[in-house]
């Protein structure tokens, strides 16, 4: 629980509503958004240390 605490408000939130509020397919949109981005971020962080 304490790495929750550490996590940003936003971040936070998302995964109250996640946890709570979701019906399937939110979930699914949700899931599809996140995975994207990470791999995004994921992909711009590798060509800055190359």
């Amino acid at each position: 629980m304490a790495e929750f605490n550490k996590l940003p408000k936003s971040l936070k939130k998302t995964i109250r509503y996640i946890m709570q509020d979701t019906d399937m397919n939110k979930l699914h949109e949700i899931e599809k958004v996140l995975i994207r981005t990470i791999k995004k971020r994921k992909e711009t962080l590798k060509k800055e240390t190359s």
